[in-house]
């Protein structure tokens, strides 16, 4: 079962805007963060997605932020469903896709007119950096996004735990695999077309699916370096959470699943539960028995959601991968830096 084919229509070069930034209990993030979105994007209408929050979150954006445009979901839809159901209230052609622990700065919105001229993007990220280490990348995206043969995430400037500094070695504009979910530009009628992200997904791995969707039908994923945002990270859930382990294994089975080339899916499947079943002792060893089990139960979610996800296939027309099992080359070959894979 194939998503519908995207019809692309000629456009003029310039494109409406707008910020969405999708809320959970974050009132605090947004007293801290939402002042410099506003201020930095007047060319941009803004939205605060509130998802079912009882933090005070609706009643401080009502009475601080009155030029915010609110749309309010009855429950927490998760990340994918939060930004699904909204989707189609945002009044915009290109919506950024805004965490709400991001810090937004001078300029950023600069290069996005030039970037979507293009009619065959459909997305693009800018250069996130670490709002407390701030001359260095930031895990989730950095200098744009890439995936090895095997299915692991990484980034220019980031591979696992290793973050660059940023010493403008990724100020240019190229084309990349996946953009991040911290601060992602969409075009609206290409994320409503392949149905938006994935909501079986919940959290994560769901930008690096809906790209690789999008790379399958032909479009174009674009870090942009000249723009850039600091990201604070593991504001929702945090970074050493169970439940992010099972989320993060769970889905990307799941993605791979669905986006392999017919020939690979099997064999790469397999060799990942094995690597996973590696992954869940060292986590046993470092990290704890919670994240041991979550490993253990991501794969039973996998063989339970593997029916839909393989009905949900579609033809793989995009070489995938840059660079060859990047955990062997990190761990055992120790080539920490992007630049040093192979």
């Amino acid at each position: 079962m194939e998503p519908p084919q995207v019809e692309i229509q000629k456009r003029s070069i310039l494109v409406r805007i707008a910020v969405a930034i999708l809320n959970w209990n974050g009132a605090e993030l947004l007293k801290t963060f939402l002042p410099a979105v506003l201020e930095h994007s007047r060319a941009a209408e803004v939205y605060v997605i509130d998802n079912a929050s009882d933090d005070g979150s609706v009643e401080l954006l009502r009475h601080d932020f009155p030029t915010v445009k609110l749309i309010e979901h009855a429950e927490n839809l998760g990340f994918t469903g939060g930004y699904n159901q909204a989707m189609s209230q945002i009044d915009a052609e290109v919506v950024c896709l805004l965490n709400s622990d991001v810090e937004v700065t001078a300029g950023w919105l600069d290069k996005v007119q030039q970037v979507f001229a293009d009619e065959k993007v459909a997305a693009m990220q800018p250069k996130i950096l670490d709002y407390y280490k701030r001359n260095f990348f930031e895990y989730a995206g950095a200098g744009g996004g890439m995936m090895d043969n095997f299915g692991y995430p990484y980034c220019r400037g980031r591979v696992f735990w290793t973050l660059e500094e940023d010493l403008e070695q990724y100020d240019d504009t190229l084309e990349v695999f996946w953009a991040s979910g911290a601060c992602m530009f969409v075009r609206k009628e290409y994320f409503l077309a392949m149905g938006g992200f994935e909501e079986r997904f919940f959290a994560h791995m769901e930008e690096i699916d809906l790209c690789w969707r999008w790379k399958n039908k032909g479009f174009k994923i674009i870090y942009c370096g000249a723009a850039k945002v600091y990201h604070m990270g593991g504001a929702t859930i945090p970074v050493k959470s169970p439940h992010k382990t099972f989320l993060n294994f769970r889905n990307n089975l799941w993605m791979l699943l669905r986006n392999l080339p017919k020939r690979k899916v099997l064999p790469v499947i397999f060799q990942r539960l094995v690597l996973d079943g590696i992954a869940a002792v060292v986590f046993l060893r470092y990290e704890g028995v919670a994240h041991f089990t979550a490993i253990v139960r991501a794969h039973f979610a996998f063989y339970a959601g593997a029916g839909y996800f393989w009905k949900s296939r579609q033809r793989t027309v995009y070489r995938f991968y840059k660079h060859r099992f990047v955990p062997w080359q990190y761990f055992i070959l120790q080539k920490k830096y992007f630049r040093k894979l192979y």
